[in-house]
């Protein structure tokens, strides 16, 4: 009679073993030991982000140099352009990487004639966080494109695959507090070009999240999530650890016994 009394899990289990497969794909090929020694929760305050700005593109610029370098990607041959300076196509240059595939270790072996070319959102002037989680996304799927190792289902798979690999960077909060926006109320206080356009659900996002998080226990991972998000993230880890519990992932098991004997940088 009890077991009418128990709270529902935050996703179906279906919903959480996909999402904990594509966490272990991440694992597995986009370099697990700058995750353990150098991933951080990005958070949306000026100790991560202390640029002063004057104009979008300024702004656009500071916040793409400093989400380029929490991902380890900063030695990259990307350019951030203006909307306007985008080219209507553009074919992914090839380029070698040496000394990893992210941190300050990283150097390309040889230049591309052109960088990959990046642009942003300026309605998310007002909205950083959004224009924070954009870039991110876009920086995990040239992360993909270049690794080559698509996700387990495929190409059609590739933008639910990027979300998960953006939180897997470090970029959970951001990306859970910009995956759903109220549309109501007057017309004017709602721009539909500002807002990113998730993947994953707020939820699903929550989830990804704590299961950075659950391999960063220095971090308070609900700290800085919308007031509303809070009581999925509690729900998400208490999901979390009846998971690694009762059927633990062989991926998670390993991540984790490796995160004990592997220190910060």
């Amino acid at each position: 009679m009890l077991a009418i009394f128990k709270s529902k899990p935050l996703l179906e289990d279906a919903q959480a073993q996909q999402l904990i497969v594509l966490f272990g794909w991440a694992v597995e090929h986009f370099d697990v030991d700058f995750f353990l020694r150098y991933t951080r929760i990005v958070e949306p305050t000026v100790q991560d982000f202390p640029d002063q700005v004057r104009s979008v593109e300024q702004m656009a610029q500071t916040v793409f140099d400093r989400v380029r370098e929490y991902a380890g990607m900063q030695h990259w041959p990307i350019s951030l352009l203006p909307p306007q300076q985008m080219p209507m196509q553009q074919t992914f240059p090839r380029f070698t990487l040496t000394g990893g595939l992210r941190g300050d270790s990283v150097s390309v072996a040889e230049e591309p004639a052109l960088p990959v070319a990046l642009s942003y959102n300026p309605s998310q002037i007002n909205q950083p966080q959004d224009m924070v989680a954009s870039l991110a996304g876009s920086l995990a799927m040239i992360l993909i494109h270049q690794v080559g190792k698509l996700p387990p289902g495929g190409q059609e798979h590739l933008p639910v695959a990027a979300d998960v690999l953006a939180v897997f960077m470090g970029f959970g909060v951001m990306l859970s507090n910009s995956a759903y926006h109220f549309r109501g109320g007057c017309g004017s206080c709602y721009n539909a070009y500002a807002n990113r356009q998730a993947a994953l659900s707020e939820a699903e996002t929550v989830f990804v999240h704590a299961l950075v998080c659950y391999f960063k226990p220095q971090y308070q991972g609900a700290k800085h999530l919308k007031p509303h998000l809070k009581s999925l993230y509690k729900k998400a880890q208490k999901q979390l650890r009846g998971i690694i519990k009762s059927s633990p992932d062989p991926v998670l098991l390993a991540l984790e016994e490796r995160s004990r004997v592997t220190l910060p940088g």
